[in-house]
């Protein structure tokens, strides 16, 4: 791979920023447009612009594979232990009003809790596909 400084430095630049939209749609997500699966869109391109400009093996040092597939099922499990949660609560699954001393605050944080699960999920299935697909062609 050719040394190209103005790509190298440009994508250290834009990735903590992509990062950074990525957690404000999440955060953002109850309120306006976006979430979980937005925000895990957005954290993969981020993830694809240093694939694309540092390298396959350079990325994979950082975000190994065994990391980026154990997301994946860390995400349904945030997602689906919250709804046990609730159901150990007393109310039905994914009834979000048991989660505080508020309904509103227990809704609030059902739907954080959720939409974390989205993104983890769709960061590492995302990256799992983009991970198999870039490095197709490759003796291991």
């Amino acid at each position: 791979m050719r040394e190209e400084l103005v790509l190298r430095v440009g994508a250290k630049v834009l990735a903590p920023f992509i990062v950074a939209f990525a957690l404000y749609v999440h955060f953002h997500g109850d309120y306006s447009p976006g979430g979980g699966f937005q925000a895990g869109v957005i954290l993969v391109a981020a993830f694809v612009l240093l694939v694309l400009v540092y390298g396959l093996e350079a990325v994979q040092q950082v975000l190994p594979p065994r990391f980026v597939q154990a997301c994946a099922a860390v995400g349904v499990l945030l997602y689906a232990g919250t709804g046990i949660v609730t159901m150990l609560l007393g109310a039905n699954y994914l009834g979000y009003n048991v989660l505080a001393h508020d309904p509103e605050h227990g809704q609030h944080y059902g739907i954080l809790l959720v939409e974390a699960g989205v993104l983890i999920t769709v960061f590492g299935v995302m990256a799992t596909i983009f991970y198999h697909l870039a490095g197709r062609g490759r003796s291991e």
